[in-house]
């Protein structure tokens, strides 16, 4: 499945700093936020003030403005978490990419797996993608996130739709990860490697898989 994930030309053309780490995980066990992921929540605030992750986010911003999008009013989704402080509580697997995100501000998404239809993309938008309602139809050249159904995530990363997201049912996911400089590639794999340490500890027989796409590769 990772090996059929793309990331269109005309997103590198964009912003040729862009990476994604993608990382699946088949055999997950989720539940409702416990003691254990509500420390992690808790713990994740202390990363917030610090003047490099405040330098991550606004890259962010301006990859919005890139393709026409107005950060203050449709804002990148680590901003806006980071924005939530403390964390909410939405269900285990959720609380650990949540914390990753916070802790390196850093994008990240949650896909339930058995829920897509072919392989994921990161593609500018034609305008004509299938969507939810309460996200509206993307924009002509907006980033978005789709499968063969239609827009899984609108904006880059504002805010996915309800059909692929992670609940307490979920067994199968896929995590993309998506940078920016000035993080580093090797912050980007630690990062990877931290989720891939909580997700296990949920779920000690959980198969994890991760694939880095950088440079249109």
């Amino acid at each position: 499945m990772l090996d059929d994930i793309q990331v269109d030309d005309s997103i590198h053309a964009l912003r040729p700093d862009f990476a994604v780490l993608l990382m699946t995980a088949h055999g997950l066990r989720n539940g409702p936020t416990d003691e254990r992921t509500r420390a992690w929540l808790a713990g994740a605030a202390d990363a917030v003030a610090h003047e490099t992750q405040t330098a991550k986010i606004e890259a962010w911003r301006d990859a919005y403005r890139a393709f026409g999008a107005k950060p203050s009013r449709t804002r990148p989704s680590v901003d806006a978490l980071t924005r939530r402080l403390p964390l909410p509580e939405i269900n285990q697997v959720v609380d650990a990419y949540n914390v990753i995100s916070v802790r390196h501000a850093l994008p990240i998404g949650g896909e339930d797996l058995d829920r897509y239809s072919g392989p994921a993309r990161l593609v500018r938008a034609a305008g004509d993608e299938v969507s939810e309602e309460a996200l509206g139809t993307p924009e002509p050249g907006e980033v978005i996130w789709r499968d063969d159904v239609g827009v899984t995530c609108r904006r880059w990363n504002w805010r996915q739709v309800a059909r692929t997201r992670i609940t307490e049912e979920t067994v199968n996911a896929l995590f993309i990860l998506e940078r920016l400089e000035p993080m580093t590639m090797e912050e980007l794999k630690a990062a990877g490697e931290e989720l891939a340490d909580l997700l296990t500890e949920l779920a000690p027989e959980a198969r994890i898989t991760t694939r880095l796409l950088s440079g249109g590769k």
